[in-house]
């Protein structure tokens, strides 16, 4: 169990500050983690439309605040995108992406990149590993929309809300979810199958490694991170909101047992070396 916090990836080579300081990108996992994805945590001002094109590479990304436009260049479709908005590109997704409003935002790329890719002149990263195969086309899910849409559901026996946006059978090597606790919610976990990330969206609380009596308080702009071998404790001080994010990817139905177990789903990935 690890945690990282923008304070420790700060001032490494693990934080980028691209085009004339208005992009800042700390890259709190990348392929040496070992966790089957990379995540970075990005903020930007606004900027002229970039072109990108993830040849090599699913990515994920989730619109903390601000707001931004997407517009996919096959097809010509603009999406204008602000808070719990996720977007999805790959291999046949060349689109602009442009900050309209100063913005934050989670990108999860797999495979994982390594940490020091620049784009190139197509707006790519060079290769980093296998890229899942999958038919699959650039894509838009709402949190509030599958909310209301009823694809809310209980689970950490009954301590959480969450919305499984991403799962399995999207096919892009992760799976993502939106997680709601309320203040004094605390429930025992054991990802014995999987490696998580869970990065605070808001709110406070405290996760204890249970195996080394270590304990971490939780807030904003930090991420704490499990595999098999981290039985743990979650609670929540305040309302605790989260994105989370699973390797192998979830089925998206799962349910914790009585030792807090998601079933198998997949390859578990090593984690990071000497874990």
């Amino acid at each position: 169990m690890f945690i990282r916090t923008l304070e420790e990836v700060r001032g490494t080579d693990r934080y980028k500050v691209l085009l004339n300081g208005a992009l800042q990108s700390a890259r709190y996992l990348v392929a040496a983690d070992g966790m089957g994805f990379s995540l970075h945590v990005n903020r930007s001002k606004p900027c002229p439309p970039m072109t990108l094109w993830y040849k090599n590479h699913w990515e994920a990304n989730y619109i903390i605040s601000g707001v931004i436009n997407v517009t996919d260049l096959t097809t010509q479709k603009t999406w204008k995108l602000g808070p719990g908005d996720l977007y999805q590109v790959g291999p046949n997704d060349r689109h602009y992406f442009e900050v309209v409003e100063e913005e934050h935002h989670l990108s999860i790329f797999c495979p994982a990149l390594t940490g020091n890719e620049t784009h190139d002149a197509d707006g790519a990263y060079s290769p980093s590993g296998p890229v899942p195969e999958t038919d699959q086309r650039m894509f838009l899910r709402r949190i509030d929309e599958m909310r209301a849409a009823g694809k809310e559901i209980m689970t950490a026996n009954g301590q959480a809300r969450v919305v499984r946006a991403l799962t399995k059978s999207d096919g892009l090597g992760f799976s993502f979810s939106d997680v709601n606790l309320n203040a004094g919610a605390s429930t025992v976990l054991w990802y014995k199958h999987h490696w998580e990330t869970n990065y605070i969206l808001s709110g406070t609380g405290l996760v204890e490694d249970l195996n080394t009596g270590e304990s971490w308080k939780l807030e904003a702009d930090m991420a704490y991170n499990v595999g098999p071998k981290d039985r743990h404790r979650l609670s929540a001080h305040t309302d605790l909101h989260l994105a989370s994010v699973f390797c192998p990817p979830l089925e998206g139905n799962e349910q914790h047992d009585a030792d807090g177990v998601l079933e198998p789903s997949g390859p578990v990935p090593p984690g990071p070396p000497g874990y």
